[in-house]
């Protein structure tokens, strides 16, 4: 079944192409607001639930859905998220991404968001087309979660990817569900780096401060304001392209998992290392679904995002 979305594009006109902070185009990870304009293309969006099997995967597409239901429902307690459910996303992401050939080797948890879409949640669905990490971004990643300074030289040699854990919290994402483009359908060149503007937090703004579940809701007034803000990230903003094709999952459950790539270093587009046609990140939003019914409850989820290494296996 197939429906239609106005999908929120920055504008190619207003991207600045500048490496300098705050003159590089920038948006803010607690709000809304970014340097740039955007304006929306209604498009249509397939249901991946129409699709024949196997038509979508994580190292093609960019995107895979699972049926895999979680202990964890409620996701209102930091420690139970962090203790219990990180604990089943790295098992879910070993068991579904591992093949005898190249199995996973680690996996280091290193962030998640839960998003409400009510107005006391700090946190809403993102309606912007973005990627959440650049290269750059994931080797940062890399450096800053996953061991030991010669541990991670290692790891940098390997082969890496960030994954997006992705499910919807407590009932089915009716509500601005998650639309996402099919890899092979969408070129380098639609993909315009943006500095992550985080609010500053006490001390230093070169401390990095764990604030998962200490969100709080940012100044209205303030939106084009840098002050008070430090880059913490570098994301990907997208540019529309012809050739995109959206696709979502239609009345998703809780007890279903969608891994989203966000980078990957074997990809086609890393020179010299890549693969040919392994998909290298995967462009999604939330967006506003017409056939969604008026008294739908707002859509609540749960993101992980996972820093994926792999070894060597059988060959």
């Amino acid at each position: 079944m197939t429906t239609s979305g106005a999908f929120r594009y920055a504008d190619p006109a207003t991207i600045v192409d500048s490496d300098v902070p705050f003159v590089k185009p920038w948006a803010k990870v607690d709000t809304d607001a970014t340097s740039y304009a955007r304006y929306e293309k209604t498009l249509p969006v397939g249901n991946v639930r129409d699709a024949p099997a196997g038509d979508f995967a994580v190292d093609r597409s960019g995107f895979a859905l699972f049926h895999a239901p979680a202990e964890e429902k409620l996701f209102t307690d930091e420690e139970a998220i962090r203790s219990g459910y990180y604990a089943e996303v790295e098992a879910l992401v070993c068991a579904k991404l591992s093949t005898p050939q190249e199995p996973v080797s680690k996996v280091v948890i290193f962030d998640h968001t839960v998003r409400r879409r009510n107005p006391q949640a700090p946190r809403q669905p993102v309606q912007q087309v973005h990627v959440d990490q650049t290269p750059g971004a994931a080797e940062v990643r890399v450096r800053r979660h996953a061991g030991t300074p010669e541990e991670v030289e290692k790891l940098l040699k390997g082969r890496y990817q960030i994954i997006n854990v992705w499910r919807p919290i407590g009932y089915a994402a009716v509500d601005h569900p998650l639309a996402f483009i099919d890899y092979r359908t969408a070129k380098l060149n639609d993909l315009k780096k943006v500095d992550l503007l985080y609010p500053n937090q006490p001390g230093s703004a070169d401390v990095e401060v764990d604030v998962r579940g200490k969100e709080v809701l940012p100044d209205p007034t303030k939106a084009s304001s840098t002050d008070g803000y430090s880059i913490k990230g570098e994301t990907y903003t997208v540019v529309p392209n012809d050739t995109h094709k959206f696709y979502y999952v239609k009345d998703m459950t809780p007890e279903e998992a969608l891994f989203i790539k966000c980078f990957d270093s074997r990809s086609e587009v890393q020179p010299n290392v890549g693969r040919p046609g392994v998909s290298a990140w995967t462009p999604h939003t939330a967006f506003t679904d017409p056939a969604t019914p008026a008294d739908a409850k707002g859509r609540q989820s749960i993101e992980v995002r996972c820093l994926v290494f792999y070894g060597e296996g059988e060959q």
